[in-house]
């Protein structure tokens, strides 16, 4: 594996062509609007750029790829994973490329080698962060739809830059983003202050079913599926519903448990500075950030709830 300054990156894609990007599986603001942001400013150097169809995309940010997507690679394509930390986040759809991938960029420090090249950047709040400058390294002219692609993946992977995880360089990339014509209150609205009926009903029931533990310092809520189908939610409903349970005063560590069928289970966990939710993860294979991080068990709901109990710091 050969790590690339963003310098070495920018040069490596300005030497080549023909690209298919790749998202991760239940994608977020950040693959997608990382995604978007680079095929659009490699489609503007004259190259030949798509991101490959993502069956999981929500309504929500499935407008910054118009335009954008083909169903599969071709040959000869150069295939780029962004905002993957781990070959095992990839959409199953995918088949057998994470063989196949080239490059890596991503701001995950915990995340796993998997493609002979990569640019990591873990102080990045945002795989978005890092795309804005490689953009700019290859001399790319952002535009409003550049922007508001990267803007989506700052703004999500820093709770509109209330999470640890926001720094400076944040806000000057989201500035640069608005200068480009970004229409920041339009993706706040949608992004932060709109909520549909099923996610507060969900809100409602999380409350109604979590449980505390230390002390109060730790929140964990079993989220059984046929609960989901019964409130009616999507995925777009489901975002930040662990950091919800993080938000109640006193919790420093939160966990969401769902069941994907009765014998694989996800968890998201959010955590205050001074505890990791990223290590936790890493126990059962998965990973993330100190503040954020998820994992999947092959387990039933039931014993994912012990298995993350366990997991957890004494506090």
């Amino acid at each position: 594996m050969k790590e690339l300054t963003r310098i070495a990156c920018a040069d490596w894609l300005l030497a080549r062509d023909h690209f298919a990007i790749l998202t991760h599986r239940k994608p977020d603001g950040d693959t997608i609007g990382s995604a978007a942001a680079l095929c659009l400013g490699l489609r503007q150097k004259g190259k030949t750029a798509h991101v490959l169809c993502n069956d999981e995309v929500t309504p929500l940010y499935a407008p910054l790829l118009e335009g954008l997507t083909k169903p599969q690679p071709e040959e000869g394509d150069v295939l780029i994973a962004v905002d993957v930390a781990a070959d095992s986040m990839l959409p199953k759809a995918y088949g057998d490329l994470k063989n196949c991938i080239d490059l890596r960029i991503d701001h995950h420090g915990s995340g796993r080698e998997y493609t002979p090249n990569e640019h990591v950047d873990p102080e990045s709040a945002a795989c978005a962060e890092i795309i804005w400058e490689l953009l700019l390294d290859m001399g790319v002219e952002p535009d409003k739809k550049m922007a508001e692609a990267v803007y989506v993946g700052v703004s999500t992977d820093t709770g509109c830059f209330r999470f640890a995880n926001t720094n400076a360089h944040t806000f000057d990339v989201s500035a640069d983003c608005a200068a480009a014509g970004a229409d920041i209150f339009e993706w706040n609205r949608k992004l932060f202050d709109t909520n549909s009926l099923a996610k507060l009903r969900l809100q409602a029931w999380v409350v109604d079913h979590f449980e505390l533990m230390a002390d109060g310092k730790i929140a964990i809520c079993a989220l059984p599926k046929s609960v989901e189908e019964a409130l009616g939610v999507d995925e777009d409903d489901m975002n930040n519903i662990s950091g919800f349970l993080r938000s109640i005063e006193g919790v420093c560590i939160a966990a969401l448990l769902r069941d994907v069928d009765e014998n694989n289970t996800k968890v998201s966990i959010r955590s205050v500075p001074g505890y990791n939710a990223a290590y936790i993860c890493e126990t059962f294979g998965g990973g993330g950030h100190p503040g954020a991080a998820g994992a999947s068990l092959h387990m039933p709901l039931n014993e994912a709830v012990e298995a993350v109990i366990k997991a957890m710091p004494e506090i």
